[in-house]
């Protein structure tokens, strides 16, 4: 695609974008789809169990089964809820985990997504806008265990945003960029992959990804045990199907962009670039299912305690000997 951003606007161009943002939301859905299949398949095998069998061979249909029932139920609006927040919560919750896609590079060309120079500053701050749509979620439902939810998860997510953050900025750091582009290009460049000179950097990423996601072990936003479902208890049908569309689109999100920025992206021998990328992918994902088979739920207080001090400090000397080695070495 041509650069829009220094070039006119013309009607090829926009078609364009629309395209290329129709087969990025499809590649999306598809993987959204198949993604839940094999994490249910995964479960089962782990616990010893058989998961979806019956719909389609293997199973393979069962989450489009689930998918259509959903989108046919009737979408409920609880009488006492504040409709007009209630109704838009859902749509802020996953635009954003959409955009986001819009600058993780899939291949070395860019065919799809935008060449932006800032951007791991826009995940970050993209992905932010999520947090009012789960806020809003838990609020205008006027139910306890949704309120109790959402202030869980606006607590989490903004305690665990920052470790996040800083251990990106050792990386942007190595690169002299916060392009993703050319935080690539600059691993193929050095001759090894961020994850070995960052490794403080990419422990504290994965574990503050596992909370911005609301995976195990730190999925008490939406603790079954404790609050029925938690933000979302109070949503039915296309609705709640939104949010769980959310959850697992920054899932595929936060998969590219650990791949880019600690893997070496699409960089790799032999084999095309975007089955490199496709293979990192599908690791970051099978850790966070291997994540939820084994771990328990952490209790409030540790969730917290262990955002402020274990990795915020560890984030910080991470960045600190990041320093250290571009000024000296």
């Amino acid at each position: 695609m041509g650069n829009w951003q220094t070039q006119p606007l013309t009607l090829p161009s926009v078609l364009a974008m629309v395209l290329g943002a129709v087969i990025v939301l499809v590649l999306a859905l598809g993987v959204v789809t198949y993604t839940i299949y094999v994490q249910r398949k995964l479960l089962g095998w782990m616990q010893l169990r058989i998961g979806p069998n019956r719909v389609g061979p293997l199973g393979l249909f069962q989450t489009i089964a689930d998918i259509i029932k959903l989108l046919i139920k009737e979408d409920v609006v609880p009488a006492s809820a504040d409709r007009p927040l209630f109704l838009l919560a859902p749509v802020l919750a996953f635009v954003p985990s959409f955009l986001v896609l819009a600058v993780v590079p899939f291949s070395a060309h860019h065919v799809f997504t935008a060449n932006l120079s800032i951007g791991v500053l826009f995940y970050l701050a993209v992905s932010a806008i999520t947090i009012h749509g789960v806020m809003l979620a838990g609020w205008a439902s006027n139910n306890k265990y949704a309120l109790i939810g959402g202030m869980r998860s606006a607590a989490q997510m903004l305690s665990y945003e920052i470790p996040l953050g800083l251990s990106l900025v050792g990386v942007v750091l190595m690169a002299g960029s916060l392009n993703l582009n050319d935080i690539v290009l600059a691993q193929q460049h050095s001759g090894w992959w961020n994850v070995i000179p960052q490794i403080l950097g990419f422990l504290v990423f994965l574990v503050a990804s596992t909370a911005e996601l609301n995976r195990t072990p730190f999925d008490l936003p939406e603790a079954e045990s404790e609050l029925v479902a938690g933000y979302h208890v109070e949503y039915s049908g296309f609705r709640f199907a939104f949010f769980m569309l959310t959850e697992y689109v920054y899932l595929f999100a936060m998969a590219g962009l650990c791949a880019t920025l600690f893997l070496g992206g699409w960089s790799g021998p032999w084999l095309p670039g975007w089955l490199w990328f496709a293979i990192k992918v599908v690791l970051f994902i099978f850790f966070q299912f291997w994540l939820q088979a084994t771990l328990p739920r952490m209790r409030v207080d540790q969730l917290m305690t262990f955002s402020w001090k274990v990795l915020l400090p560890v984030s910080l000397v991470n960045l600190v000997l990041t320093g250290f080695i571009k000024a000296f070495w």
